[in-house]
């Protein structure tokens, strides 16, 4: 069975998983300090929010006109640039005296470019890890992430207390500028894939429909895509829950410490101890296992149970390991690049809409209530993720099949 530490010793997986451990607390100082310095300029918990998740919906437009870059440009360059353009978004909200709208505008248009170099390193991963070892690298990857974001929220306001709201986005523009030149410096040159070299847009936008139009990698990107941002629905009613319920404020970041922690057991075991057919099995049983402790949350049961319910929920995210190499595989290998920058567009948007859907829920409902929805919504992911439609009986996949 492949193992972490062989994983571990591909150079150029390294190097995309260093830097983007670095990026991901570079960009949670940077959302928490601008939301911070909004609320600071306007007073408004709603303008607050939005500099919160300004970059979530934009990135469709991206992926919708840019997403071919992904196949186009060498992925050194391209995942370099990337970085490069999110450190100038940060110190030119430091340094420009920028009104709100412009602060908000230019967050947008940074956002525009996050799916392009991000489908570049998920295709180069795909790229340099073959067979089991992928999944492994993604597991790797779920739980850098979720370690980056819990550092980087607690972190970012010490930061921002320490330094103002204006020196810690330069903290965060300096943690980017080295991501590139990490992945400069560290990163080997990869060629571009051969293909037809149209318009960006007619070439973005016939991709994207090209992959939506096929069963396989609509199942499986649907599939990816729905169950988290359910979840994150209901992450986002923590504070108001912890409210109602009469909790201290406290308790609300207990809650949502509790998903997280859960992610990075989850992925560590499934990933580490769970063999590849036995995962794509536990599909279905793990997306149950991150609805069915929402449920919880309609009862007055006591904060510490509801912690650790959230903790199994976020065990539950591992389901997404049963899905990944099968995903890899239904791709058009000139297509990779593009194909990942929709996966995580699609999550971006879903997990940026998902939140203002559940807070509009909850100007009416109670929100535990809510929470309890939308982890019924995630149970109903579960029965369309039935055993068996990760791979037909014959364990192909689309790319086999058109062969």
């Amino acid at each position: 069975m492949t193992t972490y530490s062989a994983v571990w010793r591909d150079a150029t997986f390294r190097v995309l998983l260093g830097t983007r451990t670095l990026s991901i607390l570079a960009d949670t100082l940077r959302i928490v300090a601008l939301s911070l310095l909004v609320y600071a300029a306007t007073d408004s918990p709603a303008l607050a929010a939005l500099a919160y998740g300004i970059g979530f919906l934009p990135q469709l437009l991206g992926a919708s006109v840019l997403g071919a870059l992904s196949d186009r440009v060498r992925p050194r360059r391209l995942i370099a640039l990337g970085y490069l353009a999110e450190a100038a978004v940060a110190i030119s909200l430091a340094v420009a005296p920028l009104p709100v709208w412009a602060s908000l505008l230019l967050v947008a248009a940074g956002a525009l470019l996050t799916p392009v170099f991000m489908g570049a390193q998920n295709a180069l991963v795909a790229e340099v890890l073959t067979g089991d070892a992928y999944v492994l690298g993604r597991s790797l990857s779920n739980m850098a992430s979720s370690l980056a974001q819990l550092v980087g929220m607690a972190g970012a306001g010490v930061a921002v207390a320490a330094l103002g709201g204006r020196r810690a986005m330069l903290l965060a523009a300096l943690g980017h500028v080295i991501a590139a030149v990490w992945t400069r410096l560290g990163l080997t040159d990869h060629a571009p894939k051969p293909g037809p070299r149209t318009g960006l847009a007619a070439a973005s936008w016939r991709g994207n429909a090209a992959l939506l139009r096929e069963r396989t990698v609509r199942r499986l990107l649907l599939v990816q895509w729905l169950p988290p941002a359910f979840i994150t629905g209901a992450e986002a009613l923590m504070v108001p829950f912890a409210a109602t319920r009469g909790l201290p404020a406290s308790v609300a970041g207990w809650l949502l410490a509790a998903i997280p922690m859960g992610m990075i057991a989850g992925n560590l075991v499934v990933g580490r101890w769970v063999s590849p057919a036995v995962r794509e099995r536990l599909v279905a049983p793990l997306i149950a296992l991150m609805g069915l402790p929402c449920l919880a949350f309609v009862a007055p049961v006591p904060w510490p149970v509801l912690a650790a319910a959230l903790t199994v929920v976020g065990v539950g995210f591992a389901f997404g390991l049963g899905v990944q190499a099968e995903f890899r595989d239904a791709l058009p290998p000139d297509g990779r690049g593009q194909a990942f920058g929709l996966l995580s567009t699609g999550l971006m948007t879903a997990q940026g809409l998902l939140p203002a859907l559940a807070g509009l829920l909850a100007e009416g409902l109670r929100p535990g209530l809510v929470v309890g929805l939308l982890g019924g919504a995630t149970l109903l992911c579960a029965l369309g993720a039935a055993p068996g439609f990760v791979r037909d009986r014959g364990g192909r996949s689309w790319c086999r099949d058109e062969a």
